[in-house]
């Protein structure tokens, strides 16, 4: 039998640790953050409320837990997507509009978390929403990296466009008919790169 680090959770709290984050993770996006409290999380996730401190010292670092997995989960699809066109920055491009119109196209989507926490959360100091604030900034610093590869004029400027393209799809779910929001933002993604080369 193999000794697990000293610093590696047991395995039964780390089954508690991430039992709360799922629980409070869907909660959290489906009603709003400040809508659900600890006490719902509790009852949901079938844990005693001294589990969830003991993981998680106070709501706020459960929000920005929250807010961290959803990262991860999206920065781990966009580098996917990034790794099938090392070599075609215009392709790779529409590959991660074409993943993210399907995301904003789902029937259950309520838009990006980062967006809808930072939302409800106008102290510049929390916690969620520095989490928030750091993946809109990443955002901008990989579509600027695909905008320096399509050899354009004003690559941050193309970047900040894109950015406010991609977040615009993000909080206008309502409006797209089905299957239309990878066509709308692939089309508008072509008009500003073209844009930017004349």
């Amino acid at each position: 039998m193999t000794k697990t680090s000293a610093n590696a959770p047991a395995p039964a709290t780390k089954e508690v640790r991430d039992r709360i984050l799922e629980t409070a993770s869907e909660l959290f996006y489906r009603r709003g953050v400040r809508a659900v409290g600890v006490d719902l999380v509790v009852e949901k996730s079938g844990v005693a409320k001294t589990s969830l401190y003991r993981h998680f010292g106070t709501k706020d670092d459960l929000v920005a837990a929250f807010l961290k997995r959803e990262d991860l989960d999206f920065w781990s699809t966009w580098d996917r997507v990034t790794e099938q066109h090392p070599d075609d920055a215009e392709a790779e491009l529409d590959a991660h509009f074409e993943w993210i119109g399907e995301r904003v196209g789902r029937g259950n989507y309520r838009g990006c978390p980062q967006i809808n926490t930072a939302a409800e959360f106008p102290e510049v100091d929390h916690p969620a929403r520095k989490v928030a604030e750091a993946h809109m900034r990443e955002m901008r610093r990989r579509l600027k990296t695909i905008a320096e590869a399509l050899a354009v004029a004003a690559p941050d400027r193309l970047a900040g466009q894109l950015a406010v393209l991609i977040n615009g799809a993000f909080v206008s779910m309502q409006l797209f008919e089905p299957g239309e929001a990878t066509g709308l933002l692939c089309d508008a993604s072509h008009a500003l790169i073209a844009a930017s080369r004349s």
